[in-house]
């Protein structure tokens, strides 16, 4: 019966994907024989004590961010594909017209979209793309498309209360985002 249970444990382990433990051979001990699974490791989250207001505080935020995030994680993608085109050529005259046939693009595809975005929800996007591409929204207008656009796009940016150069920090600001994207990754949210 033990060698049947361990069996259908085997074949139950062998036909999840990624996250399928690893089992290693029986380690004999003196008296007794022991199965040695590696698991992957859990996080565990300290008990929050929400006042009412906080937690639709909470809830509300975990909302933003799971509207916003895709669109981070979509910028992160894009700047890796676009990178290599633009850094591949060296005449500014190429990088310039390249630049503008890359945003026309975006603007049609996501502008429409982002327009519709909050000014808190724009704000968590400047905050998740930093975290996504390691460098502020700032530093990447002005890497691709020069000091003055970057300078103006910031004025825009503060005109509505935001700041391009605002960046990601997990431990202490933006503590709750990042949680609500661990949880988000793991299929929680």
């Amino acid at each position: 019966m033990l060698i049947l249970f361990v069996a259908g444990i085997t074949m139950i382990a062998k036909s999840q994907s990624l996250d399928k433990p690893v089992y290693s051979p029986y380690t004999k001990g003196i008296e007794d024989s022991i199965l040695h699974i590696n698991i992957r490791p859990i996080s565990v989250f300290s008990r929050q004590s929400y006042k009412k207001h906080f937690g639709q505080k909470y809830w509300r935020l975990v909302k933003k961010v799971k509207k916003v995030y895709p669109y981070a994680k979509k910028a992160s993608e894009l700047l890796e594909s676009y990178d290599s085109l633009y850094t591949s050529t060296q005449d500014k005259k190429i990088r310039k017209k390249y630049i503008k046939q890359i945003e026309k693009k975006l603007f049609m595809r996501y502008g429409p979209e982002l327009k519709k975005l909050s000014i808190t929800e724009g704000r968590i996007l400047i905050k998740l793309i930093d975290r996504q591409t390691g460098e502020t929204s700032y530093e990447l207008i002005r890497a691709f498309n020069g000091g003055f656009s970057a300078f103006m796009w910031q004025g825009v940016a503060r005109l509505f209360g935001n700041n391009l150069k605002n960046e990601y920090n997990a431990e202490e600001e933006d503590k709750l985002i990042e949680r609500i994207i661990f949880l988000i990754d793991v299929g929680i949210y």
